[in-house]
This record gives C-alpha cells, sequence and structure tokens, in this order.
C-alpha cells in the first residue's frame, strides 16, 4: 500500500490489526504512526487503550501478552513499539501475526532499515496487515515533494521558491516540513503563494543568489551572472556550502546525459524521459542540450566528481571552497 492509500484508510477508520513501518525515511514513519495516535482513540481512551513501547526497553513476550489483552471499555486498544529495529528476538512476533487480535492495533515503528521480507515475520504482517516501506526521496524529486505537500496545506509554490528550500534544507523531510510550517504562517492573509521573497524575508535565503540561479545561468552559459553568483556564494559561504552547488549540478548533468538519447526531445518528451509531472521541469534541459553536447556533459560530471574530491582534502591543501567553485565553474562553461 502507498503511503496516501494508508492514510486515506486510516482516516475512514479501517484499520489492521498490525502495522509494519520500516525503512529509511523516519518522516513517512512518525506522520503515519502519529495519525493512529491521534485517530484510533478518542482523547478520553487513550490513559487505558494506548501503550506506547521502545524497542530497546521491551521484549516480545510483552509485547504479544499486551497485544493478546483486550481493550477497557473501548472498541480498540492501540499498541505502538517504536525502534522495533532493536527489539530482540523480532522474528518471534510471527505467532502473533499469524492470528492477531481484531481488538488491537499493533504498531511497529522500525526505523533505519527493513526487516527481511523472506522472513515468516514479513509474510504473516502482510498476509493479516499493512507493511509500509518507506523510502529516501532523491535529492532531485525533493522539489516536487515540497510542491505536493504545500499544496495539501491549500497553497502553492512556484518551481524556483521550491528548489530555494530543497537546495538550503536538503531532503531531511522533518526539517523540510518545519520549515514550511513557519512559512505557512508567514504567508499574508489572501495570498496563496509562498513565494522567493517570503522565503529570502523568513528563511534568509536570497531570491537572486542562490543554487537555483546559478544552474539556470549554466545552463545558459550566462558568464556574467555565474561570477555574480559565485562571488556571493564566496562572501556568504555558510548559507552556500560548496557540497550542496555540486550535487544541485551533479543532479542535473546526470540526468542531461539520459536526454541525449530520448527519442523526443521536446520539454514534453524530455519531461516523460524523466519522470517529470510537468513539462515546463524540462524547459532547463531542453537548453542545455543545444548549449552542451554529450562529450562536454560526461566531461563536466567528471570535473564535479573530481572538485567533490578536492573539496574533502584530496590534492588540495589551502584552496579555499570559493574559488574552487569558481574554478570549476569556469571549466564546465568553457
Amino acid at each position: 500500500m502507498t503511503f496516501e492509500q494508508i492514510i486515506a484508510d486510516i482516516r475512514a477508520r479501517k484499520f489492521s490489526p498490525i502495522y509494519l513501518f520500516m525503512g529509511d525515511e523516519p518522516y513517512y514513519i512518525d506522520e503515519l504512526t502519529n495519525l493512529l495516535a491521534n485517530t484510533v482513540l478518542p482523547e478520553e481512551e487513550r490513559d487505558f487503550n494506548q501503550t506506547i513501547l521502545y524497542g530497546m526497553e521491551t521484549d516480545v513476550a510483552s509485547v504479544v501478552t499486551l497485544s493478546r489483552s483486550f481493550p477497557m471499555m473501548s472498541e480498540y486498544q492501540l499498541i505502538i513499539v517504536k525502534e522495533a529495529q532493536n527489539l530482540s528476538k523480532i522474528d518471534e512476533l510471527e505467532v502473533y501475526a499469524k492470528n492477531p487480535l481484531h481488538t488491537t492495533i499493533l504498531v511497529l515503528n522500525y526505523k533505519n532499515g527493513t526487516l527481511d521480507k523472506r522472513k515468516k515475520l514479513s509474510a504473516a504482517i502482510e498476509k493479516n496487515g499493512v507493511i509500509f516501506e518507506s523510502k529516501k526521496i532523491p535529492d532531485y524529486k525533493i522539489p516536487a515533494f515540497i510542491s505536493s505537500y504545500v499544496q495539501t496545506k491549500g497553497l502553492g509554490i512556484d518551481q524556483k521558491s521550491a528548489q530555494m528550500l530543497a537546495d538550503y534544507l536538503g531532503n531531511d523531510l522533518s526539517k523540510l516540513t518545519n520549515e514550511i510550517a513557519k512559512l505557512l504562517l508567514a504567508v499574508p492573509q489572501g495570498q496563496k503563494q509562498i513565494t522567493a521573497e517570503l522565503i529570502e524575508e523568513n528563511i534568509g535565503i536570497s531570491k537572486d543568489f542562490n543554487n537555483f540561479e546559478l544552474l539556470k545561468a549554466v545552463v545558459e552559459k550566462n558568464v556574467f551572472k555565474i561570477n555574480q553568483i559565485a562571488d556571493y556564494f564566496e562572501k556568504n559561504p555558510k548559507n552556500n556550502p560548496m557540497i550542496v552547488t555540486l550535487v544541485v549540478l551533479f543532479n542535473f548533468f546526470s540526468n542531461l546525459m539520459i536526454c541525449y538519447w530520448a527519442k523526443n526531445k521536446t520539454e514534453q518528451g524530455i519531461a516523460a524521459e524523466l519522470g517529470f509531472r510537468n513539462p515546463y521541469q524540462a524547459k532547463d534541459y531542453v537548453t542545455a542540450l543545444k548549449n552542451y553536447n554529450a562529450f562536454k556533459c560526461m566531461e563536466i560530471i567528471s570535473l564535479l566528481r573530481a572538485y567533490d574530491a578536492r573539496g574533502k582534502g584530496v590534492g588540495n591543501i589551502s584552496t579555499p571552497d570559493g574559488e574552487l567553485l569558481k574554478e570549476l565553474l569556469y571549466k564546465i562553461t568553457h
């Protein structure tokens, strides 16, 4: 089941007797767990029928004993096992998972890894409950996540603003959603859009000198703009770490390599090739195909790897990141 399907079922009170939320992305695991905690039981019933355990502090026998007990004057009892990856001999839960009590909702919160799907426990949970694997979102998909998340809050956000947030905050979804929550509170009454100006005022990212604008300048080979932004980055290294810029450039040129073999090199064709929802997102790739041939693209990817190593001190004793970035950008565009 998808994240959205599970949310819809929980809100419709279509509960499963056992849930296994696992994976490397804690945001989705926490969101689903919190939704169950706030939905299954009314607040007045939680003292007697909601139990939170921690993997390091409990054992399988205790979890099973609690799960097999009945709720007190309630339709359900909810048992949440947080950090279930630390639960010793977790495979022994198979006996309960094969025949769970339908008045108990057992939630296994398994982070930083996955339960082996070949094990009997996984098969039992899949048969009688719900398994959801929470995967990390690739960096290049973070702007799309931001756009979708903002839409669920009844607002919009343009591509540039979403990219600004992604570049500055990274792929920590919990951190991202917390910062977006602050922005939502700052949106003036009657305004329906999170803008670059709003982000600049409330988070401190420059709307004119950021990785989104730098990438656009590189794509267009706008040397004057590239130098302006590189100078700004050099003067503001704390807010513009070189590693983030390298990731942005690497993701773009890695995708660009795919575009050279696309049969349809229009915005619609490139968007389909790269899995973009909106053809407008492919506009820069169409431009880059005209300004950079495949051999230059391969050279750029090699340069990005080399300068990533130099930025980490490999073969570089004293050159600061600002100078390295300027040197790299010159080689990319010439």
